[in-house]
């Protein structure tokens, strides 16, 4: 019935506070923050405020108190604001309900829930694999080569 909290547990877990994993870059800019500069690195951003921001991240959320302006470049962005700047996404772009996105936007994958807008330079991209990600032809070769000799 009654529990003993061991010296060690924080405060903020007992009131259900959402904590990121460790490690984890989030950044959150709360309602009413204003913001000028630039983030990057980061695995997730939230505008929930006014930001005049170069970004990039994986995980973009605009909330619907949020007003992002500048360039956006991410994996994936969740809008429930507004965004209007050079924006680039190379995973989804999801504009909700209440969303607005304005300027030159490029994006691989899109999703307008009934009411979102979307309006600009709007150009679909081609999801192109990295250099890196493609098996080098000698590696294939030798492979190819190793399974002749066995045979």
């Amino acid at each position: 019935m009654f529990e003993k909290k061991t010296q060690g547990e924080d405060k903020l877990d007992s009131l259900g506070v959402f904590r990121p994993a460790k490690g984890s870059a989030k950044v959150i800019i709360g309602n009413g923050v204003k913001l000028k500069g630039e983030i990057t690195d980061a695995d997730e951003v939230q505008i929930d405020g006014n930001a005049d921001i170069t970004v990039n991240t994986d995980n973009l959320i605009v909330g619907s108190t949020g007003d992002l302006k500048g360039t956006i470049e991410t994996d994936n962005a969740d809008v429930w604001g507004k965004i209007n700047g050079d924006v680039k996404i190379s995973g989804t772009l999801t504009i909700q309900e209440q969303g607005s996105v304005s300027g030159t936007i490029e994006y691989h994958n899109l999703q307008i829930k009934l009411g979102g807008k979307i309006n600009g330079d709007i150009k679909v991209s081609e999801k192109v694999k990295k250099i890196t990600d493609a098996p080098k032809k000698e590696e294939s070769f030798i492979k190819n080569d190793l399974k002749d000799n066995k045979a």
